[in-house]
């Protein structure tokens, strides 16, 4: 067998309908589209899941949930998944070339489940209050920087916007005197 005597078996590959070509093809008059009515016009169709005008199955039936757009940003890592790593300081990017979390996640978050009897240094890792006391427990630790505090600044500015708003709301609230001719 050589690749230019490939051919496919017979009966396998048929010529596509040439509709409308005459009585003969068996295809001919109407072209398979019958007599008359929407479908057998030229560009006689409606969009999919068009039921003539009457209520459609996918109004009809009630909306229900929804997709959060967030629902895979942190992925979830069991304790007995980090005695298997072999790395002792563990981060997100150790854990996404382990393959234990997504290339998507954005954070991970430690829980109990299974055994860690070694000492893991994690960074950067969210941690349950079980999590953490079997990490610490075994003599390891865990880092997280801590959140930036707000800027003092723009508080004031909010602080002080609010204020302006409710000087101007009883502004309005007092009725006015007019004045005596």
């Amino acid at each position: 067998m050589k690749l230019n005597t490939l051919k496919p078996a017979p009966g396998s590959k048929s010529d596509r309908h040439r509709v409308g070509r005459g009585v003969g093809s068996g295809w001919g008059k109407t072209a398979g589209r019958g007599h008359k009515g929407q479908r057998a016009r030229s560009g006689g169709f409606h969009k999919v899941g068009f039921e003539g005008g009457q209520m459609p199955l996918h109004r009809r039936l009630p909306k229900r949930g929804f997709n959060s757009p967030t629902r895979n940003d942190v992925a979830e890592v069991r304790t007995s998944e980090l005695q298997a790593i072999g790395a002792t300081d563990i981060d997100l990017d150790v854990l996404k070339a382990a393959g234990i979390v997504s290339r998507r996640a954005l954070a991970a978050k430690v829980i109990v489940s299974g055994e860690l009897k070694r000492k893991v240094a994690l960074k950067e890792i969210l941690v349950t209050k079980g999590a953490r006391s079997m990490i610490e427990a075994a003599g390891g630790s865990i880092a997280i920087t801590p959140k930036p505090e707000p800027d003092p600044k723009k508080k004031d500015r909010k602080a002080k916007k609010a204020e302006k708003a409710a000087k101007a709301a009883q502004a309005a609230a007092k009725p006015e005197e007019a004045p005596k001719a």
